[in-house]
This record gives C-alpha cells, structure tokens and sequence, in this order.
C-alpha cells in the first residue's frame, strides 16, 4: 500500500513539475499598449491651428519600434490622419527614440519606452462650419518585449473637436501632453 502511494505521489509530482516548465516557458502575451487623441484647446477656432497629439502608453517591460528603426526587418511606427478635405494636417512630430540593446538583435535597436507622444497642427480654414471636426488617426506599430517582436498591430482613433468662430474664447486643455497650463 505504501509503495502504491509513493508512486502515484511521485507521477503526481512529476506532472506538476512538467506543467511549470511548461508555463514558464511559454511567450510573454502581446501588451495592451494605450492609444489616445487629444487636443490642446476645448474647441477649435475657424482660420487658426490647433494642436493634436496621440499619446501611446508601453507597458513596462515592453517596447514600441520607432518611426525610423535601424534594421530593415522591423517595422517602423506610423501614424496617418484622415481629415475633411479642407482641413490640412501639418506633419507629424515623432518623440526621440532610445537605442537600446535586446537579446533578439546583436545591434542597438531604435525603440520607444513608456509613454510616446506624436504631435501635429490641425489648421481649420477661416470658411469652415461652425459644429465639430472629426479626424481619423491610424497608428500602426509593432512592439517587442526583450526576446520576441510580435505581429505589428493597427489601432484607429477618432478625435473630434467642436469649431467655433474666430473670434470665440477657447481654453487649453490636457497640458500634461502640451506643456503649460492644464
């Protein structure tokens, strides 16, 4: 009877022990990575510019490549925005990147950490209607952990703004990605 039991303990054991390094061998799952449009005023002015951004919050851990990486094989972040036709959207201010070494490459790579903010100017025509302006962004990205890189993901985001006269008092907001004043 006692050996019976030893045995069973010991296969139980040795399926549990199995099971563990299974686990801790399996890949570490794609990070939710945050992406967010903001606007640096509350409303948009006929004939002026107002600022954009989209914001993109990396998990710890976890990595974006950069607009411009360094090896040809990764790729690169990008970001388009669909605007009304009269409506233009100035270019696109993309964050510094870091050069960080990863076990996966044997070059410094060109990559974004923690929080990335692109920013860009909206210039809203002196004849444009009073009511809102929508804007389409589309972020492609590819994020990395230390080892692995994984499939490259797009994320949409609408930004919508209310459009006033040129003449209307607007108050900044979101200084936490502007600068200045909240």
């Amino acid at each position: 009877m006692m050996t019976k039991l030893t045995s069973v303990s010991a296969l139980i054991f040795a399926v549990l022990v199995s099971a563990v390094a299974t686990f801790s061998s399996a890949p570490a799952p794609q990070p939710d990575i945050g992406v967010n449009g903001y606007f640096a005023t509350g409303k948009a002015q006929r004939g002026r510019l107002v600022q954009a951004a989209i914001v993109i919050d990396i998990p710890a851990g976890y990595h974006i490549n950069s607009n411009r990486p360094l090896e040809k094989y990764l790729i690169p972040t990008q970001l388009k925005i669909d605007a009304p036709a009269q409506v233009r959207i100035g270019s696109i201010a993309y964050p510094r990147a870091s050069l960080k070494s990863f076990k996966f490459s044997n070059k410094q790579l060109s990559v974004y950490e923690g929080r990335a903010i692109l920013r860009f100017n909206v210039s809203v025509p002196a004849n444009y209607p009073n009511g809102s302006l929508d804007l389409r962004a589309q972020l492609r990205l590819q994020s990395c952990n230390d080892e692995v890189c994984f499939p490259p993901r797009n994320h949409d985001v609408n930004l919508r703004i209310e459009v006033v006269g040129p003449n209307d008092r607007v108050t900044r907001t979101n200084g936490w990605v502007f600068g200045g004043r909240r």
